[in-house]
């Protein structure tokens, strides 16, 4: 159920081809539902929403729920019904990841220089996040968890949440109690790459933010990237991916169901990497034999048939640097000294150590976020963080003797650049103080 590879060149290139093609092939119907969510609003929501996720929720309908925010008693109605210890791991879960992302928070900083000069930054969070989460067959609100505490450590104003609703319109009791712990202020129940739009450009029920995050399907992706610049966003993070490094001291079974793990979320990827090559036929066949069992078996085989592949490579060296050339999403290094192998590692997401580190506790439970680039961005981007929430504005302030003794280099840069006007804007300064026109606080 892995398909193999004898050559790094051919694995690298059927990665390659697979992620475009998952680029590529919904942009142009993607384009369509953001121009209709801009043109008509919260029309073209509730008409996506029933043609997508088949639920009515226009509220002139005559039944409950309707409309697209989620209302203060659904919401506390629905956080009441999850189960305590499903409340407890959730509890849990939001501790790990506040403790996790608490000492990440950057502070604003001045320094006054011999000259008198004074430079800095102010940090500041952005005012209004608009938090994307999965819903359909799976309802992630580990996500909600993994992206809403950042944002609140970091000093956001407004979290607001969109998610798919369910066949009967309503969400998740446990992604309403995960909204309740992470303090979100508003909840609409809209999914896809509507709900991009709707949260980039607004609508008469939601209102536009300044940041966009989550992660999605193939459609999301795209209208992320569609927004960007209208909106800011966190990322690109698509369906998701596992690469695994082997030696062999890690049980085949316990492979096999890591690999199973991602790749039963639509359009997964997997990726063996080993080295024995007999690994490759030992994990394929944990793979069908657990599979076999499991309640979303179609989901896997799917995702194993477009999204998986494995190689068997000479040595630890080559496993790594193919590693970073791929930049996983997920990586997991399931070989007997980890850490020792963790320098070689140029590029990935979120990286597991060790026989007792599979993906999911990063999923779940460890604290640093499970919102992360995908597709090859970790060469570039980091997963969800308190600085993904964050922005710097340069400070500066120049005190006369700092203008004397730095202005006339700015005049040369400027008339260098053919930009005279530049240049005049400090030439009538130089000159104003030449002929002792104003006194030290720049007034006549």
């Amino acid at each position: 159920m892995l398909r193999r590879f004898e050559h790094p060149v051919d694995f690298l290139t059927h990665v390659e081809r697979y992620r475009l093609q998952e680029r590529t092939r919904v942009e142009e119907a993607v384009r369509a539902i953001l121009d209709a969510v801009r043109a008509r609003g919260d029309a073209a929501l509730y008409e996506l929403t029933l043609r997508f996720d088949g639920v009515d929720l226009r509220p002139d309908r005559g039944s409950a729920p309707a409309g697209l925010e989620v209302s203060t008693a659904e919401r506390d109605e629905g956080a009441a019904a999850v189960p305590p210890d499903l409340l407890e791991a959730l509890e849990r879960a939001a501790r790990n990841i506040e403790d996790f992302h608490r000492p990440q928070v950057p502070r604003s900083w001045l320094e006054t220089r011999p000259d008198g000069s004074v430079l800095g930054q102010l940090v500041r969070p952005v005012d209004r996040v608009g938090i994307y989460v999965p819903g359909g067959s799976a309802p992630l609100y580990s996500c909600l968890l993994m992206t809403a505490i950042p944002a609140r450590v970091a000093g956001v104003r407004e979290v607001y949440l969109a998610t798919p609703p369910g066949p009967d319109g309503r969400l998740h009791p446990a992604m309403l109690a995960a909204a309740r712990l992470c303090g979100v202020d508003r909840i609409f129940r809209i999914g896809g790459a509507q709900a991009i739009a709707a949260l980039a450009y607004g609508t008469e029920t939601v209102p536009r933010v300044d940041l966009v995050v989550g992660p999605g399907n193939p459609y999301v992706t795209a209208a992320k990237r569609l927004v960007f610049g209208e909106v800011g966003i966190d990322m690109l993070a698509g369906p998701t991916e596992l690469l695994v490094i082997d030696d062999g001291s890690v049980p085949a079974a316990w492979l096999a169901a890591d690999l199973l793990s991602q790749a039963e979320h639509p359009g997964g990827t997997v990726i063996l990497v080993t080295l024995d090559p007999a690994r490759v036929d030992a994990v394929g066949a944990e793979i069908a034999r657990q599979a076999a069992g499991l309640p979303r078996r179609e989901t896997i085989a799917a995702s194993l048939e477009r999204g998986s592949c494995a190689i068997a490579v000479p040595d630890l060296e080559v496993a790594a640097d193919l590693a970073s050339t791929i930049a996983p999403e997920h990586l997991e290094l399931a070989v007997a000294d980890p850490w020792a192998l963790l320098p070689a590692i140029r590029h990935a997401g979120s990286i597991f150590l060790g026989p007792y580190t599979p993906e999911p506790v990063g999923d779940y439970i460890a604290g640093p976020s499970n919102v992360i680039p995908t597709g090859g961005a970790p060469r570039y981007t980091s997963p969800v963080n308190v600085e993904t929430f964050i922005k710097r504005s340069a400070i500066t302030a120049y005190s006369e003797r700092a203008f004397r003794e730095n202005a006339p280099a700015a005049v040369r840069l400027a008339h260098g650049e053919g930009l005279p006007a530049h240049a005049a804007s400090l030439e009538v300064r130089l000159e104003a103080l030449a002929k002792g026109e104003v006194n030290g606080r720049g007034r006549p």
